[in-house]
């Protein structure tokens, strides 16, 4: 075959998701959207919003499950994130169908072995963790991902662990059945910029401590006015130590090199109070959100719900799905 016949190598596939319990945040953005975004121009991506595996933290309470699915559709394609990659999980059925299949031959012990299960239960106060669902929450990550045969799942280090269970489960599976019907997925390390909440915690809806990709000019000013900056600094006349502020590591993330440097400056010299300095940040800040207010201002003016903006993601997803599906019911003398 000559190069001008020569069929392009196939786009590596990625599938990502994250569940909706709330508003998406700044710190959604630079730990996925920002990577899923430059992902979709060398890989064929699947991105998901993960409402089966938010219902088994908020099973007591889903009232709000519904709401948060939409305003993250919403998020996701603000963001740049093409409609074509984005689906709903639970609408796709195989996804609790493939999960009940790997589940009937994944070790009790692998679950109760995984260091997320143990460490959640101690952390998450008010709800009721233990349950049958969140034990075999990774075997329906493992479905996720396998249900499209992704080559490649982006996660940070931390994750690694959740992606090892999968491989797992991966290779038992084609152990078992002695055909290599699923690919093992590689991990594809991303570098996430950390950032904390407002006051100095873990970012979270729970902690009330988040900037959100949703909120208003007035909003994101308000909430940079009530970070947490150097503790030891009481008087603007004292020197500052940046490395300790708040603000000045949301500025190495937001501002420029310029920027920053001079914010650096400021604060060790004291030539600024934390007061003003918080007022440029904030808005540095509004500039840098004020594209994807907009395009979540255009995209909620249009006369469609979420869903009809992704219905192509969703049809294209449902036939990856169905397709994988079949193949596993075959092998399994099921169909």
């Amino acid at each position: 075959m000559n190069k001008l016949t020569e069929k392009p190598a196939a786009k590596i596939r990625v599938l990502s998701g994250m569940r909706p319990t709330g508003p998406l945040h700044i710190g959604h953005l630079l730990g996925a959207l920002q990577n899923w975004k430059a992902l979709q121009d060398t890989r064929e991506c699947y991105f998901m919003v993960a409402d089966l595996h938010a219902l088994m933290s908020e099973y007591e309470k889903p009232e709000n499950l519904r709401a948060y699915t939409e305003e993250m559709i919403l998020d996701m394609l603000s963001c740049g994130i093409r409609p074509e990659n984005i689906f709903i999980q639970s609408r796709i059925p195989e996804h609790a169908e493939l999960a009940l299949i790997l589940g009937i031959l994944t070790p009790l012990g692998w679950l109760e072995r995984n260091p997320t299960y143990k460490e959640q239960l101690r952390e998450i106060k008010g709800r009721d963790l233990t349950t049958y669902g969140f034990l075999g929450y990774p075997v329906l990550q493992a479905a996720d991902i396998l249900l499209y045969k992704a080559g490649e799942v982006p996660v940070g280090e931390d994750q690694l662990a959740h992606l090892e269970l999968t491989r797992e489960i991966t290779r038992r599976f084609n152990s078992l059945y002695k055909r290599e019907i699923f690919p093992e997925p590689k991990a594809l390390l991303t570098k996430e910029a950390r950032i904390l909440g407002t006051d100095r915690r873990k970012m979270s809806k729970s902690y009330g401590n988040a900037i959100n990709l949703s909120d208003d000019e007035a909003t994101v000013r308000k909430k940079v006015q009530s970070m947490i900056t150097d503790p030891a600094r009481i008087r603007a006349t004292d020197p500052g130590h940046p490395d300790e502020c708040n603000v000045y590591s949301y500025n190495k993330i937001f501002s420029d090199e310029q920027q920053a440097r001079q914010c650096f400056n400021w604060c060790v010299n004291a030539k600024k109070g934390c007061t003003e300095c918080k007022q440029i940040f904030a808005g540095i800040l509004v500039e840098k959100l004020m594209p994807i207010r907009e395009r979540r201002a255009d995209l909620v003016s249009k006369k469609m719900s979420p869903e009809e903006m992704i219905r192509e993601g969703q049809e294209r997803a449902g036939e990856t799905a169905r397709r994988t599906l079949s193949e596993v019911k075959r092998l399994l003398h099921l169909a």
